[in-house]
């Protein structure tokens, strides 16, 4: 039976990386072309005696959508023993799921290029390219709201604790002038919503504002934390340092769960 850590990192695999794989979808002009027409279902689950834990893909001539739970009828599917081992698999660790469906060999090999651009989220991943550079930068942004959203949903008790308390806080992540990428976390008395973009409704509590890609890079690598960032220029921060802080130390709880 899965732990509770475990079923709180499949949840933020699916319900916070799957969802990635749309934005990397729409941003590749090589993938639009491979996935185009396709109309298919990919399911990806996990056995665990108090019910299977997943998520499919479900594309529509082309489009994608992701959707939690467990589907009827895939045209393929990657069936996993256990929540940890497809945890192990989503963080790119050695698991190798059951595949139903081979015969759709065509299909299981476009899929497999769209979860391989998702490779670019890695630690390891350094790219040079500058479409590249963006992409990485634009998953991650997109990914750390949609994660502390998760987070909160997903009942940590910590970070339940910390959104009760709030009245209706907005924490929006941008990257230049916010224009091409850019996401918020919006927070009201427990409750937690995550999108992309700028947030036009309501000024934000804290604002993480990196100067640029290049920027981003450094923290999102892991070669300056956000102290040396903002010393440096890389990072602008406005509103509660506090609150701030706050966002930094569940965004390290959330990594010690998928990394």
């Amino acid at each position: 039976m899965a732990t509770r850590e475990e079923k709180i990192a499949s949840g933020l695999f699916l319900g916070a990386l799957f969802p990635l794989l749309k934005v990397a979808l729409n941003d590749s002009p090589s993938l639009r072309k491979k996935f185009s027409g396709v109309s298919a279902r990919v399911q990806f689950v996990a056995h665990d005696p108090e019910g299977d834990v997943g998520a499919y893909l479900e594309f529509t001539d082309g489009a994608l959508q992701v959707k939690q739970g467990v589907h009827e009828n895939p045209e393929i599917a990657f069936v996993f023993g256990s929540v940890r081992k497809m945890n192990a698999m989503l963080a790119g660790r050695p698991a190798l799921p059951r595949i139903r469906g081979l015969r759709r060999l065509g299909l299981l090999a476009k899929v497999m290029a769209l979860l391989m651009s998702l490779t670019i989220l890695m630690p390891t991943a350094r790219p040079k390219d500058p479409e590249k550079r963006r992409l990485k930068v634009k998953l991650t942004i997109f990914m750390m709201a949609a994660a502390l959203s998760r987070f909160n949903k997903l009942g940590d008790e910590a970070m339940a604790k910390w959104t009760t308390k709030q009245p209706e806080r907005i924490y929006q992540f941008s990257v230049g002038d916010g224009s091409d990428i850019a996401a918020y976390l919006r927070v009201k008395a427990g409750k937690s919503q995550a999108g992309p973009g700028l947030y036009a409704k309501r000024r934000p509590c804290v604002h993480m504002r990196f100067r640029s890609v290049d920027d981003a890079m450094p923290i999102i690598l892991n070669e300056a934390n956000m102290v040396e960032a903002v010393e440096k220029g890389y990072l602008a921060l406005d509103g509660s340092p506090e609150y701030a802080r706050d966002i930094g130390s569940f965004m390290l709880r959330i990594q010690s769960l998928i990394m």
